[in-house]
């Protein structure tokens, strides 16, 4: 069996990159530097936002995650994946441009709830506002009823902590505010029924863990990292 070169598309953004590498170096069982995987990355924050694409707002990112994911399999990766669950809505158009093979990291994350969290019927979804109108969650997650947070407390919360000037995630802050912040949010879907609560979108997932709220949260990267380790070895 031939182990296969894994790729990420990243700096959508930097940070969450660096996050997603270092979570397939920690979840990779090794004995020596030599087993784990050949990882070809990259980062490119020049990539446009897709929260303001998607809302009509800003330029589209699609050719630029094409261009990237094509550099990195010119650097020899078999497989990839994207560190943004935002940009998974472009992915229909992302696969046209290139032969690379990119892991839908959304349907991924459908077989795992399913496996790890049967019966759950509700489940919550922190994600931007961009996220949150395309109803990509609704898609993916199959027969469950997906419950986001109000208006007010997306905009006040879950915006803010995430692009807040200077305070939030995407300006380097990763403690304080946008972790009080998010913790409100997600507490928030909880109250209105959240069995489970999806960190769903990368940067969230660098302030909040698995047990930071009074329900089981997902970080779609864990699971992300766990499927590529995967199929990084299927022959």
């Amino acid at each position: 069996m031939k182990e296969k070169t894994l790729g990420i598309i990243g700096g959508m953004g930097p940070e969450a990159t660096a996050q997603l590498y270092m979570k397939i170096i920690k979840a990779t069982k090794v004995k020596k530097d030599q087993e784990h995987f050949r990882i070809v990355i990259d980062s490119n924050p020049k990539i446009p936002d897709r929260t303001k694409a998607i809302l009509g707002l800003g330029e589209s990112p699609v050719p630029y995650i094409i261009e990237t994911a094509n550099n990195i399999e010119k650097m020899g990766a078999d497989i990839a994946c994207i560190p943004c669950i935002t940009s998974h809505y472009f992915y229909d158009e992302i696969i046209q441009g290139t032969d690379l093979r990119i892991i839908h990291a959304l349907e991924e994350l459908n077989l795992y709830i399913h496996k790890e969290f049967p019966g759950t019927t509700k489940i919550g979804v922190l994600a931007t506002t961009g996220t949150k109108n395309t109803r990509i969650f609704d898609r993916y997650l199959k027969d469950v009823s997906i419950i986001y947070p109000d208006d007010h407390v997306q905009e006040e919360c879950v915006m803010e902590a995430i692009y807040g000037e200077g305070t939030g995630i995407k300006s380097g802050v990763t403690d304080g505010k946008p972790v009080e912040l998010l913790k409100k949010a997600g507490e928030h879907v909880i109250e209105n029924g959240a069995e489970v609560v999806i960190l769903g979108c990368t940067e969230i997932g660098l302030v909040l863990s698995r047990g930071s709220l009074s329900r089981p949260s997902i970080d779609p990267m864990d699971v992300m990292a766990e499927v590529m380790i995967a199929k990084g070895r299927e022959e």
